[in-house]
């Protein structure tokens, strides 16, 4: 039997969106791994196969988790791997499905269409393409925006090639918020130097509220609205003040939780810029000017909760996203005033939405809770104190964060390989992988009598 090109281009347009944008993403996940078992990719000449699978996984999936030491281990061939890895994943979900159908020379049909949009769109366009062209051109602006602030901050400590190769590197980890960095100790040696601190919280920003919300943003200031005066959307409105809201949380919280004795005047940089830039990499960057394993218990605790919610829709990031902590909280306070709708910024959010959110919370955590259950019991060895560890892991994979307490490198295959799905999961999104599981059908239910049950 003959399978023809044709034939398997209809197959292609057959699958649903949700299982496109999953395989594009095993098919980097493996052209990547590929590419790093080259004897040419490392140092050593080799690397083991869970490792380069794992490497490829937490690029594509702009995670930042590692195993290996990026900088050190990875030949230049290799970590330009790593680089174009981050750099398709920063891109992938908005996409890689549209250049898929672009390079085989066929248009999207109108289902794929509204989920395609659905990826990066809060509301119905006609005009998928050029938002999409908006986003790529974008996307390399910033890059090469940060990549210059960063040069110039590193031209003199290194020789000018390293220097720029520095800089792009780091440009294009921070706004896809991989988190990847190729000195050892990550970003610990700029911990109190001002300059570097604030571009690299500005690019990781900039990646984590999603380019739905910079398309608004650059319409409400070039004034050009569709039918109209611009305005920005409740989805702007939403993200913008949730995203301001966790970073001062999160760096007032750490402040307060490790805050220091008595220090010098040269020392404040500690109080103010620690405290900001791990707030702001807890969601999903990844970058760490700290030993995330010295903090206190509840500081890692206040992380988690960071790295649980992560990024905005439509992002660079992971997590269940800035918008569904919004629309829960305000789900929670209308019904305690014992209000039927939820409201935001004067409007009303959609009944389905909201059910959306809640689903997506509680699925998340019990995705959560097996992962980290099937961890620990692949590792029979790991004791009570190593569970925040593995808790704090399991988060970050599933946010894409790539913060760690050092424990990545010392987990078994078993242990990879549920970090490798965690981050997958995370990236794709919780609710793509559930379409692809229980399909996206309508739902034919039977309906019976009401009857009440006690509750709280």
């Amino acid at each position: 039997m003959i399978f023809r090109k044709h034939e398997f281009k209809f197959h292609i347009f057959k699958l649903h969106p949700a299982t496109l944008v999953l395989l594009s993403f095993i098919m980097a996940i493996v052209t990547g791994a590929f590419l790093l078992k080259l004897p040419t990719s490392t140092h050593a000449g080799e690397i083991s196969l869970i490792n380069a699978v794992f490497t490829a996984t937490s690029a594509v999936c702009v995670t930042g988790l590692i195993v290996v030491d990026t900088g050190g281990y990875f030949t230049f061939f290799g970590q330009c791997v790593i680089l174009a890895l981050i750099q398709i994943g920063g891109l992938g979900v908005m996409t890689i499905s549209v250049l898929m159908f672009r390079m085989i020379g066929r248009s999207i049909s109108f289902r794929q269409h509204m989920a395609i949009q659905d990826l990066f769109a809060h509301t119905p366009r006609r005009d998928i393409f050029k938002l999409l062209k908006n986003i790529v051109l974008f996307t390399f602006i910033t890059e090469m925006a940060g990549a210059n602030l960063l040069f110039f901050g590193w031209m003199d400590d290194f020789p000018l090639s390293e220097a720029l190769y520095l800089s792009v590197f780091h440009s294009v980890s921070a706004f896809c918020n991989a988190g990847f960095s190729l000195f050892s100790d990550s970003l610990m040696q700029y911990r109190g130097d001002y300059f570097m601190n604030i571009v690299f919280c500005l690019l990781i920003i900039i990646g984590g509220i999603g380019f739905p919300v910079l398309y608004d943003i650059k319409f409400w200031f070039t004034g050009r609205g569709e039918g109209g005066r611009a305005r920005l959307s409740v989805q702007t409105k939403t993200v913008l003040t949730t995203t301001l809201f966790l970073i001062v949380l999160g760096a007032v919280l750490y402040a307060f939780l490790e805050r220091p004795g008595p220090v010098p005047e040269s020392a404040l940089s500690d109080r103010l810029l620690t405290p900001i830039f791990q707030s702001v990499t807890c969601r999903t960057a990844g970058f760490n000017t700290v030993d995330i394993a010295s903090l206190s218990a509840a500081t890692v605790l206040m992380m988690i909760f960071l790295m649980f919610f992560g990024a905005s829709p439509g992002s660079c990031g992971g997590g269940v996203k800035t918008t569904t902590l919004a629309l829960i909280s305000a789900f929670t306070f209308s019904r305690m005033r014992r209000k039927r709708r939820v409201n935001l910024f004067k409007k009303s959010v959609p009944a389905e939405t909201i059910n959306r959110s809640v689903s997506l919370i509680l699925i998340s955590t019990g995705i959560i809770m097996l992962v980290l259950f099937l961890i620990l019991l692949s590792d029979r060895a790991a004791g009570r104190d190593s569970f925040l560890a593995y808790f704090f892991e399991t988060v970050s994979a599933f946010g894409t964060v790539g913060l760690s307490m050092g424990i990545t490198p010392l987990l078994n295959v078993w242990g990879k390989s549920w970090i490798i799905i965690m981050m997958i999961i995370g990236r794709v999104g919780v609710l793509t992988v559930s379409y692809i599981i229980v399909g996206t059908g309508r739902a034919n239910g039977l309906e019976y009598s009401e009857e009440n049950i006690m509750i709280g």
